[in-house]
């Protein structure tokens, strides 16, 4: 799933403009986020993992990205990752879900960024979402709260857990008691501010 994801994000962004913000994360451009995931895969390889995961960390991926062209990053992406990929293939659970889970996130981010829908395969998405619910079951017991069921689709478990639906977006799913107590715990990575407006996914 990683490296099919990574595929079509480098047929993607190949001849996009490198300055288009990317309004999933407001501070980035399309540069900035190739920088990232050609960044996480640099510092896999090469054992920088201090930090790993925090502000610090990518912050820094991105500052060592700016002199380098889209194009040389997805080189150094796509020579790096074939290691980082045969050890998700060959490994399960926590970070190496995350990985995943990560990069299919930012497809999604840059598809909407340049205007196109995304394309995520089925059995990916409805792994991401099956994913999500089951952490999200966790920390609703984690936090003291009821058990509550969420119906909505795949598509919006995976959006929007990863914080790229506004607060009302996500009260207006299908929850079978008030939302309001589960918010907090419902986002992992914050929430959105304005709607992203995303075209609906194409999967395949």
């Amino acid at each position: 799933m990683y490296r099919a994801a990574r595929e079509r994000i480098c047929a993607m962004v190949v001849d996009a403009d490198p300055t288009r913000p990317v309004p999933a994360t407001p501070l980035w451009d399309v540069h900035d986020m190739v920088a990232h995931l050609a960044g996480i895969v640099e510092d896999a390889v090469t054992g920088n993992m201090d930090g790993v995961t925090t502000d610090p960390w990518t912050a820094a991926q991105v500052a060592r990205g700016r002199g380098r062209s889209v194009a040389d990053l997805v080189a150094m992406w796509s020579e790096g990752a074939p290691l980082v990929e045969t050890t998700l293939t060959e490994s399960t659970g926590g970070n190496y879900e995350r990985a995943v889970l990560d990069v299919l996130t930012h497809e999604a981010d840059l598809a909407n960024a340049l205007g196109i829908p995304a394309t995520p395969p089925a059995d990916a998405l409805s792994w991401a979402a099956a994913v999500l619910e089951v952490d999200f079951e966790v920390r609703v017991g984690d936090a003291g709260l009821d058990t509550v069921r969420v119906k909505a689709p795949d598509w919006e478990w995976f959006r929007g857990r990863f914080g790229r639906r506004t607060t009302d977006e996500v009260a207006a799913l299908g929850w079978s008691t008030d939302p309001e107590p589960y918010l907090t715990t419902w986002f992992v990575f914050g929430r959105a501010n304005e709607s992203l407006g995303e075209l609906v996914p194409v999967t395949r």
